[in-house]
């Protein structure tokens, strides 16, 4: 019978609601380039389809400035790796501001998972500097609980190919029965499908709008004992918020 061993978190999205920072981070990198691209919210929805910040900024470039040469001369991925560097700096900046809390319920169950000795890890497409950078403004103690990270550049192929969340499982030495995804967006849910997990969904407004099959639970975030989720799909035993307890009873029941 399949066991809970370990939980493995996205980030962005799912364990706060980071995507307004990255949007205005990847708008301020391109005023400090001199570029008149703005991504508003509508478009940066679509451009979510995009993991990779590398590759959202690709995507743009080829889908709405076909004819982009870079004004500095470079090569162009060279120009988008220094945009990307860039916008890195200045989402760090907005996360030590305090703008971006940790969404309901995240803290409580990392704690939670730490102390009933359920390991944790990090399968996510952004960069090992944003992960950090959301930990140091957020819940600095946690990031050394993670005893796997795989962020960015990890893996060649980014969600929703299973790849990072292979590479996390390989590093972790479990089977996927033993583990569940805790993911916010259809990419993420289909690259931890593709990997074999279950997945929890806590989708936010950028992904509202998503795709969500094959996924476990479908909520609107993780939930408090005094601020309940709203179930969306799937059977929560009842449960007005997601702890250990219940995520035991998944796994074993699945």
């Amino acid at each position: 019978m399949a066991e809970l061993k370990a939980l493995i978190f996205d980030v962005d999205g799912t364990l706060a609601e980071t995507e307004e920072g990255h949007r205005l981070a990847f708008n301020r990198a391109f005023a400090d380039a001199g570029l008149d691209w703005d991504w508003p919210p509508a478009l940066y929805t679509e451009l979510l389809a995009v993991t990779g910040g590398k590759e959202r900024i690709a995507h743009y470039i080829a889908r709405h400035r076909p004819d982009f040469t870079p004004p500095t001369g470079q090569p162009l991925p060279e120009f988008i790796a220094a945009l990307h560097a860039a916008k890195t700096k200045h989402y760090a900046a907005l996360l030590a501001g305090g703008g971006i809390p940790l969404r309901p319920g995240v803290a409580r169950l990392l704690r939670e998972a730490k102390d009933a000795g359920v390991r944790l890890a990090i399968a996510t497409t952004t960069s090992p500097e944003n992960v950090t950078a959301l930990f140091d403004a957020t819940m600095p103690e946690a990031l050394g609980w993670f005893e796997v990270i795989g962020a960015g550049d990890a893996v060649p192929c980014k969600k929703p190919a299973p790849d990072i969340y292979l590479h996390v499982l390989a590093a972790l030495r479990l089977p996927p029965a033993d583990c569940l995804a805790i993911e916010d967006s259809a990419p993420g849910t289909h690259a931890a499908r593709g990997a074999g997990l279950q997945v929890i969904v806590a989708l936010n407004d950028y992904t509202a709008s998503n795709d969500f099959e094959g996924a476990m639970l479908l909520l609107d975030h993780l939930g408090e004992p005094d601020v309940p989720f709203k179930l969306l799909s799937g059977n929560a035993n009842s449960c007005t918020f997601i702890d250990i307890a219940l995520l035991r009873k998944l796994v074993e029941t699945d």
